[in-house]
């Protein structure tokens, strides 16, 4: 039989520990504050883990947490996640690249697309990403995929002014 872990601190009976557990919002912590709880009633290490659900060495790591931070150190702690791959500045002058449209003489399209997205983040700021990752990044920026009709760059409004008025219906 193993020896109950030393739970040194004692802002809380396990009877509070309960109320709290009850009262707690996140699962794992409620399932935490039980098992310290039961080492504080006299249970042993093997047994408070097998009633809680959990391994009798990672109660051993929660008494510690709790020993450390009280019951706030039993809330499971999310991860940070991957680094934004551009910085607030360089999605700034993303959408107002894409707000902006293509040059024709410079980017050789007359219409942005994710792929030529893609290729002009690549050239300006050395970062190469999925062409799925370039339409998040424009939902992001509140940005749609629908894009206007391409005008030609050589268009005349004059003329086609001119067209519509010489038309004749039979």
């Amino acid at each position: 039989m193993t020896v109950a872990v030393k739970v040194n601190r004692m802002d809380h009976t396990a009877v509070e520990l309960r109320g709290l557990a009850a009262k707690s919002r996140d699962a794992a912590q409620s399932r935490r504050l039980l098992a310290i709880a039961m080492v504080l009633d006299g249970h042993s290490r093997t047994d408070a883990a097998e009633q809680t659900g959990m391994d009798r060495q990672t109660l051993r790591d929660w008494v510690h947490r709790y020993n450390e931070a009280g019951p706030q150190g039993l809330i499971s702690r999310t991860a940070p996640g991957p680094q934004p791959k551009l910085s607030e500045a360089q999605m700034q002058e993303l959408h107002e690249l894409v707000v902006a449209g293509p040059n024709p003489a410079v980017h050789k399209v007359v219409r942005w697309r994710c792929v030529d997205l893609r290729a002009e983040v690549a050239r300006r700021f050395e970062v190469t990403v999925p062409e799925r990752t370039i339409g998040k990044w424009l939902r992001k920026l509140g940005l749609t995929r629908l894009q206007p009709r391409p005008v030609h760059p050589k268009k005349d409004p004059a003329a086609q002014e001119a067209f519509k008025k010489t038309l004749v219906l039979c």
